[in-house]
């Protein structure tokens, strides 16, 4: 409990000091800055998140059509299978 209490005065006292420091032309220009470079993360990892998604797609959908070739051929009577002698 004395943790989230802890945790609970951090950010009431962050928001305290934005406030004060968002008061001063110096200070918006430094919120305005972090809040650029906290953008340019976020996009960063949006980016890389969404390429790592299409890759994983790309393979499920290949893992995918090569199961549906191998279960027609498993079920494709043996006169029509491809090695069929």
């Amino acid at each position: 409990m004395k943790n989230v209490l802890w945790f609970v005065l951090g950010i009431a006292g962050g928001f305290v000091v934005a406030h004060l420091v968002n008061k001063d032309p110096r200070g918006q220009e430094l919120l305005t800055e972090v809040d650029l470079r906290i953008s340019e993360f976020t996009d960063r990892i949006a980016e890389a998140y969404h390429a790592q998604e299409a890759k994983i797609e790309g393979l499920v959908a290949g893992a995918k059509d090569a199961a549906d070739d191998v279960l027609d051929n498993a079920t494709a009577p043996a006169s029509t299978a491809p090695n069929a002698n």
